[in-house]
């Protein structure tokens, strides 16, 4: 065997052997389940983790941004007109969240947090001063008065009498910082001197500053990385207890700040919001594509907020049968200490027209007001999110209350806010590197495929260049004629004559003549 031969046969075996192992190992997805388990193992909230200093002290900055609705005809209101509101914001304010005393229970399966908040105003970023601008919008601790006292005439009257004489009205006008941070409101003041347990002071974002919502208990995902971040227990309750079905009131999924790797198009996200009293869920929308990082964005359909009639399912939401509000709204009150307080999207995004319709100067649109995440499906990571929700005030006439006697029933818009956030460019640069290996890894047998194929190619120009060599050398070979005889047979060479040594000049001359037939 020659030593091309050889050659031949070995880059033919090597062909052979890469295209077997690389089409085996792809079909039995040997190294993406590698690369997955490995995912599974260091995406986990154990101390030491890939993840547990990111998850205990999130580095990308969070922004809180706050919009109000400013009431510009509260006179006509108070005699049936339709409400007229402008918006004013935002107020932009950094927030700042961290996971305090973390403590590891039940053998590091479940970790114990505090999910704590701060906010620190940023001028730059608002349209105004929060402590000079004033907003004139819904008295909200006047209505829950009322409504506490609805049905009872002589308590309704007493608080009729109060408010008059406080000269405390369904509509107040105060500063942003007022609204947000809190005031002391003259009702409940009054109140509260008899009724200890009612606080005197009033906000939108009242003692939320530098506190958090109570103590939460996750999952780790050591045990079943579906789990992770996953909520187990709130401030020690597994179930709530504000609705009046078990479905309303159970608690799934994660807080929002963490999502199992490995994501898939076709499943739900749960999360669980203390702000709104209920677990959430979002759908998978589209594909997107932040700082090179390429994400899911799933988003809250139609349904989480629809009406009784729409899904049946949130039947349970409705405070009592006859206080089921419509598509698009969520009544709190229970969570709220009875106070009329409603929840929506943005300007009633994915809510009924009747309510946008309601109120002069409600534009819903989705680039604007629409809820989402953007989630990395290989790690979970949160690239983008933007949640935004509305608090409205349910306002309606109430027996008992002159002031109230032309109003009809409403839902009142108070303010809305856009909380958001973009990974920052090193956590990016950090998940562009490991996404760079996973993929590297899970299609190792593509690479190893490719060389097959290259060395199938070398193997294929071996083979035509020996072929045709071959071919060259038969064809030398056949083509001259066996008895065939040439020029140089038929012809004698003789000198022209014998005075070649006489002419040295000119050489000798040298003719040619054919050769004699030996048997003529």
């Amino acid at each position: 065997m020659t030593r091309r031969s050889c050659t031949i046969y070995a880059v033919g075996i090597i062909c052979a052997g890469l295209l077997i192992i690389g089409i085996g190992l792809l079909v039995l997805q040997t190294f993406r389940t590698l690369m997955h388990n490995r995912l599974k193992k260091e995406i986990v909230l154990v101390e030491g983790s890939r993840v547990f200093e990111s998850w205990k002290t999130p580095p990308p900055p969070v922004y809180m941004e706050f919009f109000f609705f400013n009431v510009t005809n509260v006179d006509e209101i108070l005699t049936g007109a339709k409400p007229v509101v402008n918006q004013v914001g935002p107020y932009t304010y950094r927030e700042y969240r961290y996971k305090d005393n973390v403590t590891m229970v039940e053998d590091g399966t479940l970790v114990s947090a505090y999910n704590t908040k701060s906010f620190v105003f940023l001028r730059e970023r608002s349209v105004g001063d929060p402590a000079v601008d004033n907003i004139t919008t819904v008295n909200i601790p006047a209505w829950a008065v009322m409504n506490k006292v609805k049905g009872s005439f002589f308590k309704a009257t007493m608080a009729s009498v109060m408010m008059n004489s406080l000269g405390v009205g369904p509509f107040t006008t105060h500063t942003v910082d007022e609204l947000l941070w809190g005031y002391e409101d003259p009702l409940l003041k009054r109140i509260s001197s008899s009724s200890p347990e009612v606080e005197k002071d009033f906000g939108l974002m009242y003692k939320k500053n530098e506190s958090n919502d109570g103590e939460f208990i996750y999952h780790t995902g050591e045990q079943n990385y579906m789990d992770y971040g996953r909520v187990k227990t709130w401030k020690g309750q597994s179930q709530l207890k504000f609705w009046s079905s078990n479905h309303s009131n159970s608690i799934n999924g994660s807080d929002g700040s963490a999502f199992h790797p490995l994501l898939s198009k076709d499943e739900r996200i749960y999360i669980f919001t203390p702000d709104l009293c209920r677990t959430i869920y979002m759908d998978f929308e589209k594909d997107v594509e932040v700082k090179g990082i390429p994400a899911y964005r799933f988003t809250p359909p139609r349904s989480v907020l629809a009406s009784k009639e729409e899904n049946p399912d949130n039947e349970g939401f409705c405070v009592t049968p006859q206080e089921c509000l419509g598509t698009g709204l969520l009544k709190v009150s229970p969570c709220r200490k009875g106070a009329p307080v409603v929840a929506s999207f943005p300007h009633f995004y994915l809510a009924d027209d009747k309510y946008v319709a309601a109120i002069e100067g409600m534009f819903p649109q989705r680039t604007h007001h629409q809820t989402f995440l953007d989630l990395n499906p290989t790690t979970g990571v949160i690239v983008r999110a933007n949640k935004r929700a509305q608090i409205n005030v349910l306002i309606q006439r109430i027996s008992g209350f002159p002031t109230t006697r032309s109003l009809s029933d409403i839902v009142f818009p108070v303010m809305f806010i856009n909380e958001s956030v973009v990974i920052d460019d090193v956590s990016a640069a950090r998940v562009q590197k490991l996404l760079l290996i996973a993929t590297v890894v899970s299609n190792f047998p593509l690479i190893i495929v490719g060389l097959g194929v290259i060395m199938l190619i070398v193997f294929i120009i071996l083979l035509v260049r020996v072929r045709r060599q071959k071919n060259e050398v038969k064809r030398i070979v056949f083509t001259k004629p066996l008895c065939a005889t040439t020029a140089e047979d038929d012809t004698s060479y003789s000198p022209v004559n014998d005075k070649e040594k006489d002419d040295p000049q000119n050489g000798t001359y040298i003719g040619l003549t054919p050769k004699a037939d030996p048997q003529a």
